[in-house]
């Protein structure tokens, strides 16, 4: 689908053709249940498997944005694995819910917490979790400043900690050397260069204040953590950027 970084879509064989994204999707009793988003369409049209964003997480976006003006996504500054069930018996975790911290970065809310990598996510205030996709849109629901509740077991032994949900700004460095002298911003259309001092690695590059990041050898990419894993999977790597209404790719060697 291209839309892998936040998904908990509902799936629906009901009727949805090209140009009926943001269309609604409803019951029997016609309430709203959804907001259409995709279709899988190898012919060009409705092959009967559609998506649609859950009404609950349409009603959150919706309050970001007339509130801010954007998606205000916040963040923990994690990597995150699913637990499989090998993790789940090294680990001595009698299911497979949940999901494993693979980093921490330096300097962010997830480090300031005292969440370390090796711990399982169990729960997100005191809701439990079922994988790493169920983290990420449940930590990139919350508003900035808030405070959360962030349940792991460590070393067979359950323990809560909390954590202030920070602002998505990154710093490219902490992805890539080619991005040092950057700073990343999630946005609503992909990941916005904020700021690149003249002359870094992210300068020579190309990089420039307010591009648009959109893509990862020409795969769409949503957000920073999706920059992040792609930087780690692959050697050969170019990044598509929108700057005002031109398409630029920057090859990387």
């Amino acid at each position: 689908l291209g839309i892998e970084g936040y998904e908990d879509f509902i799936q629906t064989d009901a009727s949805i053709n090209p140009g009926n994204s943001g269309g609604a999707l409803v019951n029997l009793r016609g309430e709203l249940i959804g907001i259409n988003t995709a279709i899988i369409a190898p012919g060009g049209g409705n092959v009967g498997i559609g998506f649609a964003i859950p009404s609950n997480m349409v009603e959150q976006v919706v309050a970001h944005l007339i509130e801010f003006g954007e998606m205000q996504r916040g963040q923990l500054g994690i990597r995150l694995q699913e637990l499989t069930p090998k993790l789940a018996t090294a680990f001595g975790i009698t299911d497979n819910k949940g999901a494993v911290i693979s980093e921490v970065d330096s300097e962010t809310a997830a480090e300031k917490a005292g969440l370390k990598s090796g711990d399982v996510i169990i729960a997100i205030n005191n809701k439990t979790v079922n994988s790493a996709t169920d983290i990420r849109n449940r930590i990139g629901l919350l508003r900035i400043g808030e405070k959360v509740k962030i349940t792991v077991i460590r070393e067979g032994k359950t323990y809560n900690f909390y954590a202030v949900i920070a602002d998505s700004k990154v710093k490219g460095g902490t992805i890539s050397l080619y991005l040092k002298g950057s700073t990343l911003k999630d946005s609503s259309d992909g990941i916005k260069i904020q700021q690149v001092t003249e002359n870094s690695n992210a300068w020579k590059i190309g990089f420039r204040e307010d591009d648009i990041i959109i893509g990862f050898n020409r795969k769409k990419i949503n957000d920073i953590e999706d920059l992040a894993y792609y930087f780690d999977r692959y050697n050969t790597r170019s990044i598509q950027i929108r700057r005002d209404d031109d398409i630029l790719s920057v090859w990387l060697n």
